[in-house]
């Protein structure tokens, strides 16, 4: 499947905000959207204003670029929102939040969700003791997620048991740091959706 293989702060720097592609360089004074806070490019500095169109199209890009997702997967996404009873635009992201690799992630068993949906596809992680390595297998509320055994004793995960332990986890989740396992409780709510993302202006672009 194709996918975006190139510099990720580039594409953080197009949407002029941070997208937590890189971990915790994020956080650092190495950010690339703190350092150059124009679009990338030739003509990243003298952009026009963008349309009312221009707008739904970047924040669709933004929502894609935080998740992941390609385009057909994301408009799959959308039209699996559309036809759930409830507000669109909260389905949406509570579907995209409900993707595997965005769980271990919230979670706190991986620094970013690049490197969650790498772990994810390298069997390191059960649900409910089964291995799963697709990393946009839906969580349902009651499920487990866990570290699979043969990897526990593994360096990166020692790293990730004292990274977990330093984060807290959105009130959907419930996380044994120590054990590196959790559990989805409840599904997750608008409010503890922590994403600059206009999720109304998605709607609006796909039902032009």
């Amino acid at each position: 499947m194709a996918r975006y293989k190139g510099p990720v702060c580039r594409l953080c720097r197009r949407e002029g905000t941070k997208l937590y592609l890189k971990g915790d360089r994020c956080y650092s004074d190495k950010c690339a959207v703190d350092r150059r806070t124009y679009a990338p490019g030739q003509h990243g500095q003298s952009r026009k204003k963008l349309s009312e169109y221009g707008l739904q199209l970047r924040e669709k890009q933004k929502a894609r670029r935080i998740y992941g997702v390609l385009e057909k997967q994301f408009r799959n996404y959308f039209v699996k929102a559309d036809r759930q009873k409830g507000v669109t635009g909260d389905n949406l992201l509570r579907l995209l939040e409900r993707r595997l690799d965005n769980v271990v992630y919230r979670m706190g068993f991986a620094s970013s969700r690049p490197e969650a949906r790498q772990l994810v596809k390298h069997s390191h992680f059960t649900v409910n003791g089964k291995k799963v390595n697709i990393p946009s297998y839906q969580v349902r509320v009651g499920e487990e997620i866990a570290v699979h055994e043969g990897s526990l004793s593994s360096e990166k995960f020692k790293e990730l048991a004292e990274l977990a332990a330093h984060k807290t986890p959105p009130a959907w989740l419930e996380v044994d740091a120590q054990n590196l396992k959790g559990r989805v409780v409840a599904l997750p709510n608008r409010e503890d959706i922590d994403l600059p993302l206009e999720e109304h202006l998605i709607v609006e672009l796909y039902s032009r």
